[in-house]
């Protein structure tokens, strides 16, 4: 039988305390900022408009950003409820997405 080596683990706890980054912590930390400012610039498009149709787009972007920032946060706790969550905000966006789009479309025959 082939003998293992184990080598010496450093938990996350113990490499800030030594000063250390990991590359994974790094791109956490970049996607954290990238997905945050992405919310921040779909949000405005969401208040600015201009019309109906570029509102219900800019909600299922903020929905679908919000989906990423649980699965981000899930890879970063090591919290696996976190991938169940956003499993049910996916669902329940596209539910509100064919909504919207019903909505849209019966409002569009009564403009006419």
């Amino acid at each position: 039988s082939a003998c293992r080596v184990e080598t010496p683990r450093v938990t996350l706890a113990q490499s800030h305390a030594i000063g250390a980054i990991t590359v994974l912590e790094l791109v956490i930390i970049f996607s954290y900022i990238s997905l945050s400012l992405a919310l921040l610039l779909a949000f405005i498009r969401m208040v600015k408009g201009p019309s109906l149709p570029d509102r219900v787009v800019a909600l299922e972007l903020i929905a679908s950003i919000v989906i990423g920032l649980f699965g981000l946060n899930a890879i970063d706790t090591g919290v696996s409820a976190y991938l169940n969550i956003a499993i049910v905000l996916a669902l329940t966006a596209f539910l509100v997405a064919i909504g919207f789009a019903r909505f849209i479309q019966v409002r569009g025959a009564c403009d006419n």
